[in-house]
């Protein structure tokens, strides 16, 4: 167990779970995670490994005898009839029989309808009554000779959810922990190894949670398939409800004018439209402008009634091109159905996640470390929603007075919802929140910049804004529009405060000047090799000198023949470069590094690099050091990618296509 892990248990005992321990339990059940977690969390919240086995198989246990899987139906039914009574774990919906005057509930495994269920059971647990409920719940079987008496009866039930949490303590206890340790209890909390994501990922897998935390927040993720985009809506809480795109009606979500009944927007905190893209769907066009009224107003009517509701909207579907074939030929909402292709019901939404940004989910990037039990987490963010956070950001930034009121409202709520995930407690300082500021406004922006190419009478807007602790002004790009758009990057000269716009164009070394500046690469960003990036202050030096301690890594090593073959490249072929490369190694690795470096030396001769090396144990700077008079400060050395997906993803091979780290260059004439 690590640091952290020790630490969260400190904090939180009996409120976390190690996150393996759902797949150990789970075998063949067809269940949510928050299931699986409500049962460990009762056995195994602890850190103790003989509590914790004897708890996991105790959750076994209860699940082989009282979960109902569908093929094992009979078996469950004959087993309630011989002993009367038995105790089962299924999902239960209810329905109003309004011809004989009584609530009927049904078995979504059990396959049982039309089972008489109280009064008093609907009162307490009204969500039974919009689409489904997992339940705890006693059932026994009275025989009779008379054919019309049913005789199943549901003696008790209890819906799968923590009660009782206490938000006071969860917020007094974040101030424990650090804000990079609280995103990775979130991040391990919703099942992923925080070391595989990047700061950015971090806050695109979280953007996930804000319609959990923020009242009547619109929400889509149009991205690849395998990213995990619906998982979180079906997983993480029970008062999120996910819901196939196509199986959606007027009647169900809002309200059925024949019953009265209220639909599902009615009863849950969230609701997400999963597979929500496909341009041939048929859409009922009455309710999307139902839709749009309640994104916009949140209240629907049907009839004579007006109602209103909390739900937050998500949608989430798979695009059908690529990010830049998109952005050239149509826009980032192509995918979607022609009805919901309407700029109205699209400028309710409040943000856009940029889902080809999150990476196809790998094993690794699951996590067996601790974090919360979902149910729990769910419970703290419901209770969240109450809070209103909308006007916080005010306090150090003033948007521009070009935003328009629905793009602020837009960028308020992502900001309140980003900033209870991350500082419930409130103690958020300038830079904490700027990040999330950039986030809000950049996913807002995204989806207005796309309003823009579909229906020209919607104004450029300005989305900058400035800081109000020194006036200086802030323009948020978004970063697909930075890798294929030719946006304009701004970058800082080290002699003067003066800011300059350089035009990026690809073909002429990415808009780089051969001057002393910063380039800031962003979380995510791709299109960046060393020969866009540095390729040309190479020009012209016969020694150059490499300060990097991190080349001992297949991928390192990997980046540094990469160099090397940019320094061949880029040389006058008929003269010889020096090449010295200062680096760290651990002795026990020494000679297979020597071994390594040896082979590289005398593979690059031949092409005129004379490669020589050495190992300093003490260097943590990163830098490149040229005899033409430059020095390029390395932020993160050689290593500026993520990792690719091995040897059959394309990005192992072309730089441009990799996925970069946050880091900074800094160019320095040094004569």
């Amino acid at each position: 167990m690590n640091e952290l892990d020790d630490k969260i248990n400190g904090s939180f005992a009996g409120k976390v779970v190690r996150k393996d321990l759902t797949k150990l339990v789970k075998g063949n059940a067809i269940v949510p995670t928050y299931v699986l977690e409500y049962l460990l969390g009762q056995y195994c919240a602890t850190n103790d490994e003989e509590t914790i086995s004897q708890g996991v198989e105790t959750v076994k246990n209860i699940i082989a005898k009282h979960f109902v899987h569908r093929d094992e139906a009979q078996i469950i039914k004959s087993t309630i009839r011989e002993k009367g009574n038995h105790r089962i774990i299924d999902k239960v919906s209810v329905y109003l029989n309004d011809r004989q005057d009584r609530y009927e509930a049904s078995f979504t495994n059990l396959g049982l309808n039309r089972i008489p269920i109280s009064d008093e059971i609907i009162k307490q647990h009204q969500k039974l009554l919009s689409g489904g409920v997992w339940c705890i719940l006693t059932l026994a079987y009275f025989p009779s000779d008379d054919r019309d008496n049913i005789p199943w009866l549901i003696e008790s039930l209890k819906p799968i959810q923590i009660s009782n949490i206490d938000v006071g303590e969860y917020k007094q206890e974040r101030a424990n922990f650090s804000k990079e340790e609280w995103i990775n209890l979130l991040m391990q909390s919703i099942g992923l190894n925080p070391e595989e994501f990047t700061f950015r990922s971090k806050l695109l897998q979280l953007m996930r949670l804000i319609p959990f935390v923020e009242n009547n927040y619109n929400l889509i993720e149009l991205g690849p398939k395998g990213t995990g985009k619906s998982h979180i809506y079906s997983e993480l809480s029970p008062h999120g409800t996910l819901i196939s795109g196509g199986e959606v009606s007027k009647a169900k979500l809002f309200v059925n004018n024949t019953t009265g009944d209220i639909g599902l927007v009615g009863y849950w905190d969230v609701v997400a439209y999963d597979e929500f893209a496909g341009k041939t769907k048929r859409v009922d066009r009455g309710l999307v402008d139902i839709m749009k009224n309640y994104m916009a107003n949140k209240n629907f009517s049907r009839g004579t009634e007006v109602y209103g509701a909390s739900a937050s909207m998500v949608f989430v579907g798979n695009t059908d091109h690529s990010v830049p074939y998109m952005l050239k030929h149509s826009d980032l909402f192509d995918a979607l159905p022609k009805d919901y292709y309407d700029s109205a019901f699209l400028d309710r939404i409040h943000a856009y996640i940029p889902g080809w940004e999150v990476q196809k989910l790998r094993n690794e990037m699951f996590t067996f470390n601790y974090g919360f039990i979902v149910d729990y987490l769910a419970e703290v963010l419901r209770d969240l929603r109450r809070e209103d956070r909308t006007q916080e950001y005010n306090k150090y930034f003033e948007l521009s007075n070009s935003i328009t009121t629905r793009d602020k409202t837009s960028i308020s709520k992502t900001f309140a919802g980003m900033a209870k995930i991350i500082y419930p407690d409130g103690e958020m300082r300038e830079e904490d929140a700027k990040e999330l500021l950039d986030l809000a406004i950049e996913s807002r922006k995204r989806v207005k910049q796309q309003l823009q190419k579909m229906d020209e009478t919607f104004e450029e807007v300005d989305f900058s804004y400035k800081l109000r602790s020194s006036g200086k002004r802030i323009e948020v790009e978004t970063l697909e529009e930075l890798e294929f758009g030719s946006p304009k990057i701004t970058v800082k000269k080290l002699d003067s405060e003066e800011e300059v716009e350089v035009l990026a164009d690809r073909n002429e070394g990415n808009g780089l000047r051969l001057e002393a500046k910063q380039k800031v690469i962003r979380d995510n960003q791709s299109g960046i090799s060393y020969e866009n990036l540095f390729g040309a202050y190479l020009i012209g030096a016969t020694e150059v000198k490499l300060v990097d301690p991190y080349i001992r890594q297949p991928f390192q090593l990997r980046n540094f023949m990469e160099f090397v073959k940019l320094l061949v490249d880029q040389k006058n072929p008929d003269t010889e470069l020096k090449l010295h490369l200062v680096t760290t190694c651990d002795e026990e690795y020494q000679e297979t590094t020597r071994e390594a470096f040896d082979t590289m030396a005398y593979s690059v001769e031949s092409l005129g690099i004379i490669l020589s090396y050495e190992f300093d144990d003490f260097i943590h700077d990163r830098y490149l050091q040229l005899d033409n008079g430059w020095k390029i400060i390395l932020g993160r050395g050689l290593d500026i990618w993520q990792k690719t997906g091995g040897w059959y993803d394309i990005n192992e091979y072309v730089q441009e296509k990799r996925v970069c780290k946050s880091c900074e260059v800094t160019f320095l004439l040094t004569n």
